[in-house]
């Protein structure tokens, strides 16, 4: 499993993806996210703006990825 550190509270899904290098652009990720291939905490998530805070995880593609 990856993880990603962010400094703030918390990081926007679509700003993850691309910390994370799971996509190369936001529009990707709008893609992505809205087409629902996307899963926050296991449950499938279709907004891009959802917020994800430490300790939280998604999934795109079969990786998942941890929120620090």
């Amino acid at each position: 499993m990856d993880k990603i550190t962010i400094r703030d509270d918390f990081i926007k899904l679509g700003q993850a993806m691309k910390l994370a290098g799971l996509v190369e652009t936001g529009v990707e990720a709008k893609y992505e996210i809205e087409e629902g291939r996307v899963k926050v905490n296991g449950e499938p998530e279709n907004r891009r703006g959802r917020k994800l805070y430490k300790g939280d995880a998604f999934t795109y593609k079969g990786k998942t990825v941890t929120v620090e």
